[in-house]
């Protein structure tokens, strides 16, 4: 009987004990909850300034858009109302030449020849990796929803795409690699341009009635020859590969190159300072961007049925790879939370959303990984700039999906080579494909030729393009920012040697200069010496 009535307070003390741990931890829970101060919430908003305006300016330029729309406005007055948000691409794309070359020769001296060589293969691994996965997504994506199933009748052509060769494009990218003119390259990029000549064929004909015999003709034929010729942008491919070089010669260099590399750090830095002031106005104008090209867009309701199933694939599409796909790699290969890092990028995708190019969000691009996720400078400076420049997955997605499609309006059964053909060629076209808007719709041209299809047929997805032109530039910025956090995680060891050999060239220098800051101390010691040894006699 003793036992079990010693058992019962027992368990008694160890309920209350229990019931006070619960009442302690919902005490202190309640403390937390009441030491949220203004002050937290200010820091807070403070810190997060730059990303909630910009969301905020997003959610208000859709709502003001579609309030707009119903008044039909001219498009005079449209151009009007976008004036603020073409004055954000005009800053951003003015700090895109100077921060693009800037960084990439600073990114590229502060390695030695091995480290960068390391870390260019790995970038280049990563930049084919992505690409075919999206290809291939794109692929898979439109063969099981089939969104092109139908009729060709509910299509409405808008306008004419200029017939490029595939040939002539894959020399072109290759020309633009090596521009003859470095000033030229700053506004100019080669582009072949199609013209006609007249040639005269002599054709000697027998002619049996009349009885002659070698008679000569002269036929005049024309024939479409390509010429050389330039359009407006600037040509990053070609600044990217002179600055590359440009910058391993100046690492190479040593002491002799440290003037030109503190001038190029000092230029980096300076853009950088530009980008902070120009990120309060970025909201105010991305706003304007997206109010604009709603109520410019087309009446949605007159889009048909395949047209808005061709939306939901590649909307789908980019989702999966954006979402699923990069961060699954982030985190297999790093071992962190990739949504952690992916929230560090919000303004930098929101203003691609926007801006709808690439090149224009590169310096928002570099703030948020530099300043909110602390990759190390010397990866973001060599990843970036050939990031914007050659890695396009949502670009290769979108190209190998919408050419698929074309064929499925058209009734085309595509056969698995010619698929193989779409995949690869689509690789290359978003390589070649500029960071500007709606550059995808030009190389799309090359990967219908390569397969047969109609090329005027691109003129069947125009009228949704600018919205998911929007989508793939957010895709592209978000795998060239993910890439370059997985190549900081694998470049770590090469970065930590780069860090330690500096220190220790740091030391040495040091070491040298300290004999010759000690001779005048000794000098003045001695000089000092005797006077005192005077008095104290």
């Amino acid at each position: 009987m003793t036992k079990s009535t010693g058992e019962k307070p027992r368990s008694r003390n160890r309920v209350q004990q229990i019931r006070e741990g619960i009442h302690l931890r919902s005490l202190k829970a309640r403390k937390k909850v009441e030491d949220i101060t203004k002050d937290d919430v200010k820091s807070f908003l403070r810190r997060n300034a730059f990303v909630l305006l910009t969301i905020g300016a997003v959610v208000f330029g859709i709502m003001l858009g579609f309030v707009l729309r119903p008044y039909k406005m001219s498009y005079r007055e449209v151009k009007y109302f976008s004036f603020p948000g073409e004055l954000l691409m005009r800053m951003l794309q003015m700090l895109v030449l100077p921060l693009l070359v800037s960084s990439l020769i600073t990114g590229m001296a502060a390695l030695d020849r091995r480290a960068s060589g390391k870390m260019g293969m790995r970038a280049v691994i990563y930049y084919m990796t992505t690409t075919f996965i999206a290809v291939f997504i794109g692929i898979i994506m439109v063969l099981i929803i089939h969104p092109g199933k139908g009729s060709k009748d509910e299509f409405t052509k808008q306008q004419k795409i200029e017939q490029v060769s595939p040939a002539d494009a894959f020399l072109d990218l290759i020309r633009n690699m090596f521009p003859p003119n470095l000033v030229q390259a700053c506004t100019q990029q080669f582009k072949t341009q199609y013209g006609k000549r007249v040639i005269h064929v002599k054709m000697i004909v027998n002619d049996s009635i009349f009885n002659l015999t070698n008679v000569t003709q002269e036929i005049a034929q024309e024939e479409v020859i390509p010429l050389p010729g330039t359009t407006n942008g600037v040509n990053a491919l070609g600044l990217v590969v002179f600055s590359m070089c440009f910058g391993l010669i100046i690492g190479n260099m040593k002491e002799q190159g440290q003037a030109l590399r503190d001038f190029f750090d000092s230029l980096n830095e300076a853009i950088m300072r530009l980008v902070a002031i120009i990120m309060w106005y970025a909201p105010i104008g991305i706003l304007f961007l997206i109010a604009g090209k709603i109520v410019e867009m087309d009446d949605i309701t007159e889009m048909g049925g395949q047209l808005g199933m061709y939306t939901i694939t590649v909307i789908i599409g980019l989702m999966i790879h954006g979402m699923i796909i990069l961060p699954t790699l982030y985190f297999v290969i790093t071992r962190k939370n990739p949504f952690i890092f992916i929230m560090g990028l919000l303004q930098a995708l929101i203003t691609a959303l926007g801006t709808s190019s690439s090149s224009a969000t590169l310096p928002v691009t570099f703030k948020c990984l530099e300043e909110n996720n602390k990759v190390d400078k010397r990866v973001t400076r060599f990843v970036l700039p050939v990031g914007a420049t050659i890695n396009m997955d949502g670009t290769a997605l979108y190209e190998a999906l919408a050419a698929i499609f074309i064929a499925q309006v058209n009734n085309m059964d595509m056969n698995f080579g010619q698929i193989i053909t779409i995949s690869i060629t689509a690789t290359a076209a978003s390589i070649g494909a500029a960071g500007i808007p709606q550059a995808g719709l030009v190389t799309m041209v090359i990967v219908l030729t390569s397969v047969g299809l109609p090329t005027d047929d691109i003129t069947l997805i125009i009228a949704v393009d600018w919205f998911l032109d929007r989508l793939r530039t957010t895709t592209n910025v978000l795998g060239d920012s993910i890439g370059a956090g997985i190549i900081e995680f694998l470049s770590k060891d090469e970065l930590q040697n780069a860090d330690v050999e500096l220190g220790s060239s740091v030391l040495e220098e040091n070491e040298v200069k300290k004999p010759y800051q000690m001779i005048p101390q000794e000098n003045e010691y001695e000089n000092e010496k005797p006077p005192d040894s005077e008095t104290k006699m």
